[in-house]
């Protein structure tokens, strides 16, 4: 198939990208700048120049895929409600692109927020006013002639190169000389390494129905105060609970995250597609030199 892949050179962008070129597939990736096509262009896939803004850039590598994987996110969690605004309306341009076509359209989604304190699953759909609308965007090609599909991130996916949540954590972490966690920490955190959730957007866009929900999730539920323990270890600092709000002030939006508990399954997903995580898990990664390495190593 030809992809068209949007957030091809980001951190988990670039693993989906790797990850269909190694099955044979071509790839078109969205480029916002002439690094990040050259980039794109260097893994063996081709560059589309363009950013989320500029639908005539996605109408047109959309209409020329067999189907379209739709990663890029405006990360900028001080301006969510435009993020989620600009993701909505370039969901609805690739499916536009699509309808009646019967191609895949897979997007990325999110778990912050769904399903506190209880086993979230894949039956469970998002509720109107989860923060982000990646979900409802989508299905709604469902009875359009897209064989729209979504798949849920744990909050943390991790691997060489990461630079979300925990990086966060452990930069905190060494410049203030303590690793912290909420309350007693048993609240939970679901994970996923890059290279396993590469595999399953993959296999959503080569076999997923239409209105399929799909968890990539390997590890159901780390309690946090494993994850700020292995931190302390890493930095070899000391680690100390805290209060919700103080995670909050001292790591702002990423803070009130990590003071959530959020356990997933993905057992649903394993049994329908045959998708088996086989990448180490957090705790494992965490324990890599990569993730503690100075910036000016």
């Amino acid at each position: 198939m030809k992809v068209f892949v949007t957030g091809a050179s980001g951190f988990i962008g670039s693993a989906v990208t790797a990850e269909l070129l190694g099955h044979g597939h071509h790839v078109l990736g969205l480029a916002r700048s002439d690094a990040a096509a050259q980039r794109i262009t260097a893994t063996g896939a081709e560059a589309v120049r363009g950013d989320l803004d500029d639908l005539d850039a996605l109408e047109a590598g959309a209409s020329a895929a067999d189907a379209v994987i739709h990663l890029a996110f405006q990360h900028d969690f001080t301006a969510y409600d435009t993020a989620a605004r600009v993701d909505r309306q370039a969901i609805e341009t690739l499916g536009e692109a699509l309808a009646g076509s019967d191609r895949a359209l897979v997007v990325a989604s999110g778990m912050a927020g769904l399903g506190r304190g209880r086993i979230l699953t894949e039956d469970q759909a998002a509720p109107p006013d989860a923060p982000r609308e990646s979900e409802p965007a989508v299905f709604a090609f469902t009875d359009r002639g897209v064989r729209a599909a979504a798949v849920r991130l744990a909050p943390t996916v991790h691997g060489e190169g990461d630079h979300g949540f925990v990086p966060t954590l452990i930069s905190i972490a060494r410049a203030t000389g303590v690793s912290t966690y909420p309350g007693d920490g048993s609240n939970r955190w679901p994970a996923v390494h890059r290279l396993d959730a590469a595999a399953l957007f993959r296999i959503a866009a080569e076999d997923a129905p239409a209105g399929t929900l799909l968890h990539a999730v390997a590890d159901e539920g780390i309690p946090v105060r494993q994850i700020a323990e292995a931190i302390g270890h890493g930095l070899d600092v000391s680690v100390e609970a805290t209060t919700a709000q103080a995670s909050i002030d001292r790591a702002g939006f990423i803070g009130a995250v990590f003071a959530m508990d959020l356990p997933a399954s993905s057992a649903l997903t394993r049994t329908q597609f045959g998708w088996q995580p086989t990448h180490p898990g957090l705790l494992a990664d965490l324990s890599q030199a990569h993730y503690f390495a100075t910036p000016e190593a």
